[in-house]
């Protein structure tokens, strides 16, 4: 492992301020190559405008900017690459239409005489990177017929071609499943390994835990914790993050009953349920546990009205629901949070506040009017509730964090009084504090009669916050079993098709 004592980036007393916020305050941070640096904190802790800075999209107010121990002011996101900068995002910066090899060499393509592309080089260089990574693939291959995590190694791929010493990756695991997320943490330590800096930005404590040497944490600008002040545990993490002592990071509250709110007999849809059966109580939530791909979406998406059903019955309430569309399942009281906000969630041409109505508009029309004043009092009223950012209703969702889309969403649903409420990975990329007040938000709706059906990839919430776990896989329920019978060992390997759960075979 290449490790030196001296950093390879020294962030000195960094500050940046936009128009009524100061995003950063004296923000002092060291990354030494052969490590793992952790970059964490809440939405609005400053992480973001960091990552600019070193980035090169932004200019820092004041402080000092050091590679290896020389000053540098980087006015362009091309400075920063020149100097051995490479940032991965949570969106991807690829072009489909490419191939792996172009996309590797973006903007950088070799040439021959006369400006033609040499595309062997280009190819053959592509296989030299990709072979140093332990990346298996065609450099010739097209990027829109390869998987997300795929077209996430293209990135590093791409960092590692440039010759990039520093690399930082903001939320890299948001759309990997368990296996895909080992994978792309065991090329990460081969790079730590070979002496590559590395910043780290993710709100998966689990798996940050697991990944890195050490940790900064951000809150409101500042840094709270430097790199070896905080030890390298969740709780310790979360404590340091959100400002006090955290006992319990999941509050389940038991609230079930014996009232049978949703009864599913057989259920096969046209995109890959197949033949689920399961009943969900007044009070309870169920949860979906299974790997990226098994199938629990796809069983969210019939319930919801959005995929054909098949074969089987659903009754809700004892009425027997037809969903033929999201509309149908709505009227009867189901709703659903899906895990892509962004683009199934919300509407990003309005405000909080009519994003909140959208769901109840005929609450609030009179006539083919719509009382605009009551329709303020109710969102004000959930937005206390929910704890919303101070003016969130008035704001385009688009400029919102994404704990605060998240909190829209659900406060839409809220209003129309759902009995049945689907959520699907509500807590994917939201900090810990907006977490919790999901969490929070589960006791309110359980004790208040609304049955959850809770699909998530974060095993420790699913344990924690589940009355019950329906393993899922292939499109199947396969086993329903209490949270502590099952740990995250048997949620994979059951998930994945191994047929024992703590030495009982899966149905």
């Amino acid at each position: 492992m290449h490790v030196s004592d001296q950093p390879l980036w020294d962030i000195d007393a960094v500050s940046k301020a936009y128009p009524g916020v100061q995003a950063n305050d004296r923000v002092s941070i060291q990354l030494m190559p052969g490590r793992i640096h952790g970059l964490l904190g809440e939405n609005g802790s400053g992480k973001s405008t960091l990552i600019r800075l070193l980035s090169g999209v932004d200019r820092p107010d004041s402080g000092e900017i050091r590679l290896k121990g020389r000053a540098v002011s980087m006015a362009s996101p091309t400075e920063a690459r020149a100097l051995g900068v490479a940032t991965v995002f949570q969106e991807f910066s690829i072009v489909p239409s490419l191939t792996v090899a172009e996309n590797v060499f973006l903007g950088r393509w070799p040439r021959r005489a006369f400006g033609l592309i040499d595309w062997d080089t280009m190819n053959s260089r592509s296989r030299d990177v990709l072979a140093e990574l332990d990346i298996e693939l065609d450099p010739e291959a097209v990027t829109s017929t390869l998987s997300v995590a795929q077209q996430q190694l293209i990135e590093i791929a791409k960092a590692v071609a440039a010759e990039a010493q520093l690399i930082i990756l903001d939320e890299p695991t948001t759309a990997l499943g368990l296996d895909e997320i080992a994978q792309l943490h065991a090329l990460l330590r081969r790079m730590r390994d070979k002496g590559h800096a590395i910043l780290y930005v993710s709100h998966r404590l689990d798996e940050v835990t697991a990944l890195v040497d050490e940790v900064t944490i951000m809150r409101g600008g500042r840094v709270v914790s430097a790199a070896g002040n905080t030890a390298v545990q969740v709780d310790a993490i979360v404590s340091a993050m959100i400002g006090g002592d955290v006992r319990e990071h999941y509050p389940k509250i038991c609230n079930v009953t014996s009232e049978v709110v949703l009864d599913v007999s057989g259920m096969s849809s046209a995109k890959g349920a197949r033949d689920v059966s399961f009943t969900l109580h007044k009070g309870e939530v169920l949860g979906l546990g299974g790997v990226l791909g098994s199938g629990r979406t796809e069983i969210a998406r019939a319930l919801f009205g959005l995929d054909p059903i098949v074969a089987g019955t659903v009754v809700v309430r004892g009425r027997r629901l037809q969903a033929r569309s999201p509309a149908d399942a709505i009227a009867a009281g189901l709703a659903l949070v899906t895990e892509n906000r962004k683009t199934d969630g919300l509407f990003f041409n309005f405000d909080g506040r009519s994003n909140i109505s959208s769901a109840s508009l005929s609450r609030f029309s009179h006539f083919g009017f719509l009382d605009l004043k009551r329709e303020e009092r109710e969102s004000a009223r959930l937005a206390q509730l929910l704890e919303l950012s101070r003016g969130a209703e008035d704001k385009s969702v688009r400029h919102l964090s994404g704990g605060n889309q998240q909190k829209v969403v659900l406060a839409r649903w809220l209003l129309s009084e759902t009995r049945v409420l689907i959520l699907d990975e509500p807590t994917q990329g939201i900090d810990i504090g907006a977490k919790l007040a999901v969490y929070r938000l589960i006791n309110q709706l359980t004790a208040q009669g609304c049955a959850i059906l809770l699909i998530s990839s974060d095993h420790d919430e699913l344990l924690a916050m589940s009355d019950r776990i329906a393993v899922i896989r292939q499109g199947s329920v396969t086993d329903i079993r209490a949270p502590n019978e099952l740990s995250h060992a048997d949620l994979v390997r059951a998930a994945t098709g191994e047929d024992t759960i703590q030495g009982r075979k899966v149905a």
